[in-house]
């Protein structure tokens, strides 16, 4: 598909600069937590902790939700050559979005909240996100049509759409008595439902991530293979019953816990897999034309294997017992989240922004030291939170009434780290987002230069 400057074409693109300004932003909000972990009364009066939280949450899973969304809408006019379905459920879609994150992000700050960990904000803004997540299923479906021989990723685009709204809507079975008022109920059902919620945007992002790996190894033979929808199947079991290893502290059968430590294995395994199969088939002049969106795939791949590691060990009910809680599962997340999600999404960007817009060549350096940074900065972040995370699981463990002050002494030399490398991490992204940010709002709004750089508008036939 042609690269193009129309921007009736491009509302896919929208939903990935505003994704990336909630990216910026939720580093802010989480820039501000990690510094009241070391400076207890830093911003207390005005954003206490328990409003940065969820600032930072809300504002990273929407970049991610968003940034799913504008790679599926526009991933997915390339694979079938026509526009979406609707342009106007799309426009719609984004202000209905745009509003309900301007509201939440409102409420937090002024310390209204009303929901359940993860979607802490007052229940009435599910309703238009529900509304809009109803208009991407339908856009979807009528933009795909038949699903006979379609390549795996459009099923798994078309599982997270239909998984996130299910699994959304079972997300506020508290307003009932039932669940509200029985604490087990209530636990299992969040951690359900949030766990495989999880599960549907990632089946998004890496859907997405395997289109893009087809362009760029210039091959469909992998996406219409049967391993491919062997491996999706497994992965869709994943998705259904991953949220196990997140209960392994309420009072459920021993046998759950095992059931539970299998099957949250299979997600990183599958995706590992699929990289693994797409990494062999790629030539040097192949990853050459799509240079920047390639390295950032390279790194989730390095995140993968490094969070894989974590997972298996975090995941022993034997070990979760004093893990459970602690910096380790924090770790986890992060390394999840930002080496893997957040790397993909990137990688995405670039290769959709260079094909919408105009070179990148100017901007290589820049890109580049944030690369860099943001990696080196991440992995000491991700290390010193494991180190934090063993040193109160140790406490845990311990059967010496050890203050819990004296514990926190402890963590105090981990914590500094931990803010520093953030500090670090976050200047590393603005170096990676700045670029793309600026250039396509430029582009956008019709002020970028015409010169383009022939390397960046290259584009491969892709052959079955």
């Amino acid at each position: 598909m042609a690269p193009s400057n129309n921007r009736q074409e491009n509302v896919p693109v929208l939903f990935m600069i505003v994704a990336m300004i909630l990216l910026a932003t939720g580093m802010i909000w989480g820039l501000t937590g990690g510094l009241q972990y070391v400076i207890p009364g830093f911003l207390k009066q005005y954003l206490s902790f328990e409003k940065v939280r969820p600032l930072h949450v809300s504002s990273v899973v929407f970049w991610i939700i968003l940034g799913a969304m504008g790679a599926v809408f526009t991933y997915l006019q390339q694979h079938t050559g026509k526009k979406i379905y609707s342009q106007t459920f799309l426009k719609i879609q984004l202000v209905i979005f745009i509003f309900s994150i301007t509201g939440i992000l409102i409420s937090y700050s002024l310390g209204i909240f009303g929901g359940r960990e993860y979607w802490e904000y007052p229940p009435v803004f599910a309703l238009p996100i529900a509304i809009g997540w109803i208009l991407f299923l339908i856009n979807f479906i009528k933009s795909v049509g038949s699903l006979k021989k379609q390549p795996v990723y459009v099923w798994m685009w078309l599982t997270g759409v239909l998984f996130f709204l299910f699994t959304f809507l079972e997300s506020y079975l508290w307003i009932f008595p039932y669940f509200r008022n029985n604490i087990v109920n209530d636990m299992t059902v969040q951690w359900k439902s949030y766990g495989s919620m999880v599960g549907s945007w990632n089946m998004l992002i890496y859907g997405s991530s395997i289109f893009l790996m087809d362009k760029i190894s210039n091959t469909k033979s992998y996406s219409h293979s049967g391993i491919a929808f062997i491996l999706y199947f497994t992965g869709l079991f994943n998705l259904m019953f991953n949220w196990g290893h997140h209960i392994y502290t309420l009072p459920t059968h021993t046998y759950i816990k095992h059931i539970s430590y299998a099957v949250s294995m299979t997600e990183l395994f599958i995706l590992g897999r699929i990289i693994y199969q797409w990494k062999s088939t790629l030539s040097l002049a192949k990853k050459n034309f799509h240079l920047i969106a390639y390295r950032f795939l390279a790194a989730a791949d390095v995140w993968i294997f490094l969070t894989l590691l974590l997972a298996i060990f975090m995941s022993i009910p034997g070990i979760n017992v004093y893990t459970h809680g602690t910096h380790i599962t924090v770790a986890h997340t992060m390394g999840a989240t930002i080496g893997i999600n957040s790397f993909l999404l990137l990688a995405i960007a670039f290769d959709i922004f260079s094909e919408s817009c105009y070179s990148f060549e100017s901007y290589k350096k820049i890109v580049n030291r944030g690369y860099w940074i943001t990696n080196i900065s991440l992995f000491v972040f991700w290390v010193s939170l494991i180190g934090a995370g063993i040193i109160k699981a140790r406490w845990q463990l311990s059967t010496s009434q050890v203050p819990f002050s004296d514990m926190m002494l402890q963590l105090r030399p981990y914590l500094i780290l931990f803010v520093i490398a953030g500090t670090t991490m976050t200047t590393g992204f603005y170096f990676v987002i700045f670029p793309l940010l600026k250039n396509q709002l430029l582009c956008y709004f019709g002020k970028a230069t015409k010169e383009r750089k022939q390397q960046d508008i290259i584009h491969l036939p892709v052959s079955e």
